[in-house]
């Protein structure tokens, strides 16, 4: 190798570096004891002056510190803190797309239609630079979601400190997605039609299409196998139990029909994604068990005629109808502000949902949307070491200042290429 071509190879190996994303915690080797803090347990309750113990990526103990158990291994003190367990977010597409302005890197939808049998989790990236920025706001785990299409794909719900996507995954294929048809729709304006919302003339049709391929899946997956069809055989789980369908949709009637057609289908394992005009369809939605899961709130209302503050309500609107109710992120910038998971709680926390509630939406609610609540969503004996120690309240941006992070056990580093410059910068202006 000669001397230009050793100095292309050494100038790639910095710039890989430098970029690459930090290694992956080892596994816990020795027992963990946090005392003295406020925990927040995810499930509602609050244990003031906590003491939590555990062991090999395990809670073992959850108590008072005030009771005379000996402590164990590694001691944090955490008096005047607050511990949370690991916040979840759902429905986002982190970890499938990297640079929005950059098309080679995004790998959130696919070319087609109806497309089952995508399976979003084998494009996850775990060396993504946008994930590592979760973990300094608390969010450790997410259901990593594929867009575009009539049926988007197969959503995958991971861990946020991982190798690779096998290392990441805790719940295999959870889910299908479906991007129901929309009841209303808009003029094209650049042609010169009216852009305000009416009633959509192609609504029927498209939901018969959909409704159609549904049978059609049905009824080969019941024997009529003439040829193998890879999206056919890839809905399986909706018809067994094993997997549930996230209908992406809107609006009362849609949400109705929606809840209706599937039924009739024999679909019933089902979560209602974004839900405008849930409220109206409550009694609907709570006899049928059906959860939601909510947009972020920072959004103007949909119709003309709803109150204007009606988006940061809708948590508590429906948490005190009964439903079982969640929060994801599709949307504007959503890889990158996915980090904010715990803020937008707050917001709904601020117009009306309790506190404590407002953090279940984004640890227990989602666990349990998910299919994960067995393993992690709240501090709990049996359930995963995963959780944090903050500052001050983490729903508060202001406060929510981690000292100490775990995922399954695992000590967190905290430090991203985003602090990195945090510190490079003030130094810069300390020195001046």
């Amino acid at each position: 190798m000669n001397i230009k071509n050793l100095y292309i190879a050494l100038c790639f190996l910095f710039i890989g570096n430098s970029f690459a994303q930090q290694t992956p915690a080892p596994s816990q080797t020795s027992d963990v004891t946090i005392e003295g803090g406020t925990a927040h347990l995810g499930n509602g309750k609050v244990i003031e002056n906590a003491l939590i113990m555990f062991s090999n990526g395990k809670i073992t103990h959850v108590g008072n510190a005030n009771s005379k158990i000996a402590r164990r291994g590694t001691v944090i003190n955490a008096s005047g803190k607050h511990i949370y367990p690991g916040l979840i977010a759902a429905n986002t597409s982190l970890g499938l797309a990297e640079i929005d302005a950059v098309r080679a890197t995004r790998d959130f939808d696919e070319i087609g239609t109806m497309l089952p049998h995508i399976r979003s989790i084998i494009a996850y990236n775990t060396e993504s630079r946008v994930v590592e920025t979760m973990r300094p706001n608390g969010v450790f785990i997410a259901q990593v979601t594929p867009r575009g299409g009539r049926i988007s794909g197969t959503s995958s719900v991971v861990q946020l400190d991982a190798w690779n996507w096998e290392d990441a995954v805790m719940k295999k294929d959870d889910a299908i997605h479906v991007n129901w048809p929309n009841a209303l729709s808009r003029g094209r304006w650049w042609l010169g039609e009216d852009p305000a919302l009416k009633p959509n003339k192609n609504y029927q049709k498209n939901v018969d299409k959909l409704v159609s391929y549904i049978k059609e899946a049905k009824n080969y997956l019941n024997g009529n196998r003439n040829s193998k069809s890879l999206p056919y055989e890839a809905m399986e789980g909706l018809f067994n139990g094993k997997q549930k369908m996230f209908i992406h949709v809107g609006g009362q009637k849609p949400i109705t029909d929606a809840i209706t057609v599937m039924k009739e289908t024999g679909i019933k394992n089902i979560v209602i994604v974004h839900g405008q005009e849930a409220e109206k369809v409550a009694d609907l939605l709570k006899s049928n068990n059906i959860p939601v899961v909510l947009e972020r709130a920072h959004r103007l209302p949909n119709l003309e005629d709803e109150d204007y503050d009606l988006p940061f309500r809708s948590a508590k609107i429906l948490s005190d109808a009964g439903i079982l109710v969640g929060l994801g992120m599709e949307g504007d910038m959503e890889r990158m502000s996915t980090r904010n998971l715990p803020f937008y709680a707050g917001t709904y926390a601020a117009y009306g949902l309790d506190k404590e509630k407002a953090l279940q939406i984004i640890t227990e609610n989602n666990a349990k949307i998910l299919g994960i609540d067995n393993v992690t969503g709240t501090i709990q004996v049996g359930k995963d070491a995963t959780l944090f120690i903050s500052k001050g309240d983490a729903l508060d941006m202001r406060t929510n200042i981690l000292t100490d992070a775990f995922i399954q056990g695992r000590k967190l580093s905290l430090e991203t290429h985003q602090t990195k410059l945090w510190k490079r910068y003030s130094n810069k202006y300390k020195n001046n």
